[in-house]
């Protein structure tokens, strides 16, 4: 079934093309595929609102820096729930890399990542995000316990930055598979609307449902092995939710919340 939703400003889409079309003023009515041009504006857009926010935790919360250490308690015990249950051929992994997408001033690597991981890569298209990022990880605080390293900091954005093959044993918030070894998996999290789909026409960010989530990620060729609520969360925020994804079924899944069907999905590129 086609998904419809909102944008900020109270208007209606039926479907994600329209959403689309109303976006970029482009006619759909014709065309199989977009204007290059019209998603760079997009995304640009996007960057461009985030270039004006401070670097600091608080920004990047956008002013909730005071649940940070909830957020990252959840993401921690997420992180551990999905490692035990991953098949013996993750845990003998001797040196493990993840890669943390949209990193901002590399929040979840310093809380998170680097107690898990020997190196951790970050990506991030807003520059003044990611120095500060690498003044945080390259000189931590002193009394700061680390496991891993940050490696490597990439000024990029998502939608074209391209993971080397099998790189990475966690991607932390990343669409493509290409750069995962065998065995890993990615992580989701993110902020949850009740149906549908809600388009901020501020940030050029949309905020997706549960179902949604979940088909593009079929699309995506993904299956999902593990999801969980983020709890504690103030009232007046979207829900947010935890995915841990798999790019093949797991051969034994004590998770009972797993993908419908189990059935091979062909790899495609999520725009």
């Amino acid at each position: 079934p086609q998904i419809g939703g909102l944008d900020s400003d109270g208007n209606h889409c039926s479907t994600r093309l329209q959403l689309w079309a109303k976006e970029t003023g482009e006619d759909i009515s014709s065309k199989t595929c977009f204007d290059p041009a019209k998603k760079r504006e997009w995304y640009d857009k996007g960057v461009a609102y985030w270039e004006r926010v401070e670097a600091s935790v608080n920004g990047v919360l956008g002013g909730y820096g005071h649940v940070n250490e909830r957020d990252i308690a959840a993401s921690d015990r997420f992180l551990l729930d999905v490692f035990n249950g991953m098949s013996a051929d993750f845990s003998k992994s001797k040196h493990l890399v993840a890669l943390d997408c949209g990193a901002g001033v590399g929040r979840v690597t310093r809380d998170l990542l680097i107690r898990h991981f020997h190196e951790v890569d970050l990506v991030e298209p807003v520059p003044h995000f990611l120095d500060t990022a690498k003044t945080n990880l390259v000189t931590p605080s002193p009394g700061l316990s680390l496991f891993g390293r940050a490696t490597n900091f990439y000024c990029k954005p998502l939608q074209v930055f391209n993971p080397e093959e099998k790189q990475y044993d966690v991607i932390w918030v990343q669409w493509s598979k290409v750069g995962l070894k065998a065995n890993g998996f990615f992580v989701v999290k993110e902020n949850t609307a009740k149906q549908g789909f809600i388009v901020d026409k501020d940030d050029s960010s949309i905020t997706r449902s549960d179902t949604h989530f979940r088909e593009l990620f079929q699309q995506a060729g993904l299956y999902l092995y593990k999801m969980k609520l983020q709890r504690g969360f103030p009232k007046e925020l979207f829900p947010v939710r935890m995915y841990a994804l798999t790019t093949e079924p797991m051969k034994r899944d004590p998770i009972a919340n797993r993908t419908r069907g189990q059935v091979l999905n062909h790899p495609r590129i999520i725009s």
